[in-house]
């Protein structure tokens, strides 16, 4: 045999073992499956974990303290995933901070093959278990400086500042759009690794729970779930729902996230229409209620990483108006309806459109859940993921 082909031999020989490895796996920088202020993030790391352990990988994630999370609530471990809580400053601006340090340094001390760390802001302390030999990589769930509640001061520098981090210390990035991956090319000359978010195939349920809190009925109203944020374009929704004529009610599902002034700030704005409903942080029976029995599931924002409420949203057959932003507009293609970013007449128009014409509504739901399912599946996800882990450098 020749030197060539021994030496192919051994590489796919290598290969092959390293696909079987089983790995050590830790996750930081996500809130823990319980928290009440846990969102996208929370859910992608929680549905890798997950996964990965079924697969008979050894996972551990380390989260932040939450002191409105009662210490009875705090599990040890889930659906065969190993759980932690780090030492967590209860100050604004510092528990992030503090607790991502600490699980950092958790995960540079002990033995795992790979550490994951979820956002730019926790990615500020990836250089930690680098330091220590461990293999690291970093989700960018969206770029967090953008964000409002981000925009100037220590959070923006911070959040930069583990920018720089990740560039510099991370073995692979991974992004969730074309834009962010455009972005880090551009600003940094670094290449990162595209691999999206996922969804699954949802029970449809019928309206019961909504309907005796509520007083909602299948197709009787306009649905916005997520996060009660400035860039999430509420109140565009807001202002164009109260010009048109229907009957049909709009409910604004969702919780705070350090923003109690902007929901002041809506909530006056719809406090004149009685249509308007807002039923705050809502989960299990009652979410899946909400994405079961809307009449269209509206996201208006001016800023996304990728959206995974517009991923379950589809995932459940809704017809789905969206703002024309790269980041939402590469999820849906030509599935959903888009309006312009950010232009109150535009969402109007289109609102109105879709109420008159049910027909219409019809058509897009109808292809909504086979084709997100098929595109964005936590299967192929998990996998790519995995690849990446263990292409060790």
């Amino acid at each position: 045999m020749s030197d060539e082909i021994q030496a192919c031999v051994a590489i796919h020989e290598k290969r092959g073992k390293t696909m079987k490895q089983k790995l050590s796996i830790a996750m930081f920088g996500q809130r823990a499956p319980d928290d009440p202020l846990g969102g996208g993030v929370e859910v992608v790391a929680k549905e890798l974990a997950v996964r990965m352990a079924a697969h008979g990988h050894k996972v551990t994630c380390y989260h932040r303290v939450n002191k409105t999370l009662p210490r009875s609530q705090r599990k040890k471990e889930q659906a065969g995933v190993k759980q932690r809580y780090v030492p967590t400053l209860q100050a604004k601006g510092l528990s992030a901070v503090s607790s991502s340090f600490f699980a950092a340094l958790a995960c540079a001390i002990s033995r795992y093959d790979v550490v994951h760390v979820h956002a730019e802001g926790p990615a500020a302390m990836c250089w930690l278990p680098k330091l220590f030999g461990k293999r690291v990589i970093v989700t960018v769930h969206g770029l967090d400086w953008q964000r409002e509640k981000w925009s100037q001061g220590f959070g923006a520098k911070y959040i930069r500042f583990g920018e720089r981090c990740m560039v510099r210390y991370a073995d692979e990035i991974i992004v969730l759009s074309e834009g962010a991956k455009h972005y880090f090319k551009e600003i940094y000359k670094r290449e990162t690794r595209f691999i999206p978010n996922g969804v699954n195939r949802p029970e449809i349920i019928p309206a019961e729970q909504i309907t005796e809190k509520y007083g909602l009925k299948k197709d009787e109203y306009i649905l916005f779930l997520g996060r009660l944020v400035p860039e999430k374009g509420i109140h565009y929704l807001i202002q164009a729902f109260k010009q048109v004529d229907t009957d049909k009610k709009l409910v604004i599902a969702g919780g705070s996230a350090d923003t109690d002034e902007f929901i002041k700030k809506i909530q006056q704005m719809a406090q004149d229409d009685r249509r308007i409903i807002f039923t705050g942080l809502v989960r299990g029976q009652i979410l899946k209620e909400l994405y079961s029995n809307a009449y269209i599931y509206v996201l208006p924002s001016d800023l996304e990483g990728m959206p995974l409420s517009l991923l379950e949203a589809m995932s459940y057959g809704n017809c789905c108006l969206v703002s024309d932003i790269a980041e939402c507009a590469e999820v849906v293609e030509d599935k959903a309806v888009l309006f312009k970013k950010g232009n109150e007449l535009s969402l109007k128009q289109k609102l109105e459109e879709l109420c008159h014409y049910p027909g219409r509504v019809e058509q897009y739901r109808k292809i909504a859940t086979s084709f997100i399912c098929n595109k964005y599946n936590w299967d192929n996800i998990v996998k790519d993921t995995l690849d990446i882990y263990r292409r060790m450098s």
